[in-house]
């Protein structure tokens, strides 16, 4: 059976009489994927193995350093693990590429209903596992567009780019 964290204590990074007592006292450890931010019930596993339920309001994003309470006392600390992007940088691409090559690829991408966020002329697409890493750089690669830059990149919870769904009305 799941331990249960439904009691909201604050967070470690804005209060220092918290983060105190996390350094003090043993609490259980949770790393969680920033999909699972705006979720109102979630099961996840510490770092020791313990199944934890977290209970709280859909209304508000769970931020990394937050701290739950179970109805056994125990502390819970939350880390928001390291979002991975896909970088796609048209900057450099060769001027003679077909339009087509390039309105296929994106059809291509967003047949896969991938988030995506265009910035500074370069497009991220949001990766939610090595699958999605797999699958996303083998259709660039078979898109072949010349002088396309293709990267990775981890950004860290404090730094990380918040993505519009992709859906269908």
């Amino acid at each position: 059976m799941a331990e249960i964290a439904q009691t909201y204590l604050g967070n470690i990074h804005r209060d220092s009489d918290l983060a105190e007592l996390i350094a003090a006292k043993s609490c259980w450890r949770v790393a969680l994927d920033r999909s699972d931010r705006s979720k109102g019930r979630i099961h996840a596993h510490a770092d020791d193995g313990t199944a934890i339920g977290i209970v709280k309001d859909r209304d508000r994003l769970m931020q990394d350093g937050d701290v739950f309470q179970t109805k056994s006392q125990k502390l819970v600390l939350i880390h928001l693990r390291h979002q991975e992007v896909l970088v796609l940088d048209f900057s450099t691409i060769d001027d003679h590429i077909a339009p087509a090559t390039l309105v296929h690829l994106g059809h291509t991408l967003g047949n896969r209903h991938c988030s995506i966020k265009l910035k500074e002329g370069k497009i991220y697409i949001q990766l939610e596992s090595d699958t999605d890493k797999e699958t996303f750089g083998k259709i660039v690669e078979e898109a072949f567009v010349a002088g396309l830059k293709v990267s990775y990149k981890s950004f860290s919870p404090s730094e990380a780019i918040i993505f519009s769904s992709h859906h269908h009305h």
